[in-house]
């Protein structure tokens, strides 16, 4: 690949600040500039800012990029570059894709852009975008296996992922602005145009039975649509899946909309972005009906994040995201991170028991909740629950699914306030109703389980693993050393026996040794 990795990016340890690093993205719709903490397995974004330009607007038919596009494009590069200085990024990528790539006049434009920028603007291939928008995938998703699709303005890259290796990989010309303008705005022209140019990939059929990776703009519009119009609880993007049919369904629905505003999502999605959706909305039709996958996921994660992982060590790749980014989390937030890797071993303990049975899924949910359980402590007492599950909730998490965002939300959710009851309609009691009842459980034992360790460790390490748990005869017995005897009192006790209680057992706390 073109990006190359950085010595000085290797074993980088989590509590690290290093500079941040920036990613410039010329497309044919939006330019976009992130900035991410830093060259991590799971990267947060610092500053995220686009400007819809619409550098391929008139690109089928004029052959060159507008005017007044590139004056935009020119102008947002201007303060990309003040911004970048501002937050003193150390690595600053430029990428332009399909718009400079096709225009006759795009060279011109990247010659401009590089005496803005002061750095050199990488004009990816189709092919290379195909590989670094799969390589974001990768970055957000855990073990990818299907097709991703990248849809900008111009083009559509569709890459085929399975076991870590991209095995398939083409660029059509299939973007919303160029189906606009390809069929003067006729989104039932669409179809034919989109049919004729899949009919040549005989290797789509391979996504049959597995997942489709949605990426792009315009198709997480579709997401915040559907989100809207299905009062889903959750407001993030990322790994939210639809069963195909209800993505062909809903799919359908926008095609045949005289009016995208009559939706309740509508006012969610940007008024330059709202032309191009029934033209995403019909290309995922024809794909999802061609493919046949099992599920449609959107990824917020595409070729920006897949140029950061471009630049990771192979070391910091192997790294699962999601108990990268919590450990990074404890860090940060918690009284001791220590303490926090302590209660991933502690409540081995609690769950070695036929009873509680993990997959290895399931316990690593459960480690990532023990990473991540004291990172709210600064916040009120009456208040830790609700801010903790709602930021939890919402978080940049990566490498997890929805009903595992929502398992690690009310984990910590019961941390804080235990087995009460939440009133109202607020998130925990809309989360509490979208969890499975496994998953509900489980979040409770997790919860309570570091709620009852807590109170004996007060968050501090080198107590909590001198303890140990075991079941006897139908008790849980929590043996505790002598030297820390004086840490018992009568709200430990309650705190184990609500403990107790959610794993259908006594409780005893016994002093040892």
């Amino acid at each position: 690949m073109i990006f190359t990795r950085h010595s000085d990016n290797v074993e980088l340890a989590p509590w690290t600040r290093p500079r941040p690093v920036g990613v410039i993205d010329i497309g044919s719709n939006s330019v976009r500039l992130v900035v991410y903490e830093g060259p991590f397995r799971a990267p947060t974004p610092i500053f995220n800012e686009k400007e819809l330009c619409g550098l391929g607007r008139n690109l089928a038919s004029t052959g060159v990029l507008g005017p007044e596009a590139t004056t935009c494009a020119l102008g947002a590069l201007k303060r990309f570059r003040a911004i970048a200085d501002v937050l003193n990024v150390s690595t600053l990528k430029v990428i332009a894709t399909a718009a400079a790539r096709d225009a006759r006049d795009g060279s011109a434009f990247i010659k401009k852009a590089e005496q803005i920028l002061n750095v050199r603007v990488h004009v990816l291939t189709g092919q290379e975008e195909a590989t670094v928008a799969a390589q974001g995938v990768m970055m957000g998703v855990t073990n990818p296996d299907g097709i991703a699709a990248d849809l900008g303005g111009g083009s559509i890259e569709l890459v085929d992922i399975k076991d870590g290796r991209i095995r398939n990989a083409v660029t059509l010309p299939l973007g919303g602005l160029r189906l606009i303008e390809n069929t003067g705005s006729n989104v039932e022209d669409a179809a034919a145009i989109i049919d004729e140019a899949l009919s040549r990939l005989d290797w789509l059929k391979d996504g049959r039975n597995r997942t489709f990776y949605a990426i792009g703009g315009t198709w997480r519009a579709f997401a915040k649509m559907h989100m809207a119009e299905s009062d889903y609880p959750l407001n993030v993007m990322h790994e939210y899946d639809l069963d195909t049919d209800e993505a062909i369904k809903f799919a359908d629905k926008i095609r045949k909309s005289k009016r995208l505003t009559d939706f309740t999502g509508a006012s969610l999605v940007s008024k330059q972005r709202r032309e191009v959706v029934p033209y995403g909305a019909i290309l995922m039709q024809r794909l999802l009906t061609r493919m046949k996958p099992k599920v449609v996921q959107f990824s917020v994660f595409g070729v920006r994040e897949g140029i950061v992982y471009s630049l990771l060590s192979d070391e910091e790749r192997a790294k699962d995201p999601l108990l990268s980014y919590c450990d990074r989390l404890a860090n940060l937030y918690a009284r001791s991170a220590a303490h926090a890797h302590e209660l991933c071993k502690w409540t081995d303990m609690l769950f070695d028991h036929p009873d509680l049975a993990e997959t290895p899924h399931q316990r690593r949910l459960r480690h990532a909740a023990c990473l991540i359980s004291d990172i709210g402590w600064r916040a009120h007492p009456d208040y830790r629950g609700e801010q903790s599950l709602d930021a939890i909730a919402h978080s940049a998490l990566s490498g997890i699914d929805h009903p595992g965002r929502i398992f690690l939300a009310l984990s910590i959710y019961f941390r804080h306030v235990g087995r009460g009851d939440a009133k109202g309609d607020n998130l925990s009691t809309r989360l509490r109703k979208a969890s499975g009842k496994q998953h509900l459980n489980r979040a409770l034992i997790v919860g309570t389980a570091v709620r009852a360790a807590h109170m004996l460790s007060i968050g501090m390490p080198d107590i909590i693993l001198n303890t140990t748990l075991s079941y006897e005869d139908g008790t849980l017995v929590w043996s505790i050393p002598k030297a820390h005897a004086n840490l018992n009192g009568a709200r430990l006790g309650r705190r184990f026996c609500s403990l107790a209680k959610t794993v259908d057992c006594d409780a005893e706390v016994r002093i040892v040794g």
